[in-house]
């Protein structure tokens, strides 16, 4: 059975976890496998990504039990750690720097890893009930590599209380916080997301290209330094022929005809 089930629909890829039994655990052969798909789905036409999951989960974080196994190395697991680490951080910066926008299409749970990898998604949508947490610390693991997503989410003491104290969230309170865009009833979850995913599949993908590097690249600077590159980011944007096209259309209360 493959870990990832791929698809792509009218410029919409789908990313599914497969692997309910682990739910959809974040494990090396998981790691590798979303790597190698993002990495595919940069290089092609799709202009928006969705990635879910199937079973209970959504995603329960790293797989502790490959984890332990880890240990049985006679650096007691120290270098495994550290690849695993890395890996699953690569992975994460990769669904920030790919051009196309990546929905998390969430349900039953998003713990640990699963809780970054919802925090690192640019948009995410929940089946109501859905529950969020970093709850690593009530095993002795704090959730220090989820907690560089979720701080970048959520207000710090919120955050913080998520990771000293392991509670689970739901998704009233993870959309007041800003951990998803909203909440949905489980049944209408797929169609709300895919709803979302449309509306940007349909924008000028030049344009959303040039504005989610500009989003996250800004997010770094200093407020002068900011405006200064957004800027550059807006000139080059209007340079491209299709934005050209489209304020013509605009202004000439017709359709545009992006090439």
């Amino acid at each position: 059975m493959a870990l990832l089930e791929r698809h792509v629909s009218d410029g919409i890829a789908r990313i599914v976890m497969n692997a309910p039994e682990r739910l959809n655990a974040l494990s090396n052969d998981m790691l590798a496998e979303l790597t190698d798909a993002l990495n595919d789905i940069a290089q092609s036409d799709a202009r928006v990504v969705i990635l879910s999951g199937v079973g209970k989960a959504f995603c329960a974080g790293h797989d502790l039990k490959e984890m332990q196994a880890g240990r049985q190395a006679e650096d007691k697991g120290a270098d495994y750690f550290a690849s695993l680490f890395d890996s699953c951080a690569t992975m994460m910066q990769l669904i920030q720097s790919i051009p196309q926008p990546v929905i998390a299409q969430v349900h039953g749970v998003a713990v640990a890893a699963g809780c970054q990898l919802v925090a690192t998604c640019d948009m995410a949508v929940a089946a109501e009930g859905t529950r969020f947490g970093v709850n690593g610390v009530n095993i002795g693991l704090f959730c220090s590599t989820p907690m560089v997503a979720l701080t970048r989410n959520v207000p710090r003491k919120a955050a913080f209380e998520m990771l000293t104290t392991g509670r689970l969230i739901e998704t009233d309170e993870a959309t007041r916080l800003g951990l998803i865009n909203r909440a949905v009833p489980a049944e209408d979850l797929e169609a709300a997301t895919t709803a979302l995913a449309r509306t940007i599949a349909d924008k000028l993908p030049s344009a959303v290209r040039h504005g989610k590097r500009a989003f996250y690249e800004q997010a770094q600077m200093t407020t002068e330094d900011a405006y200064t590159f957004s800027g550059g980011v807006m000139v080059a944007n209007m340079l491209d022929r299709d934005t050209d096209e489209g304020i013509t259309a605009f202004l000439e209360k017709r359709k545009p005809d992006w090439a």
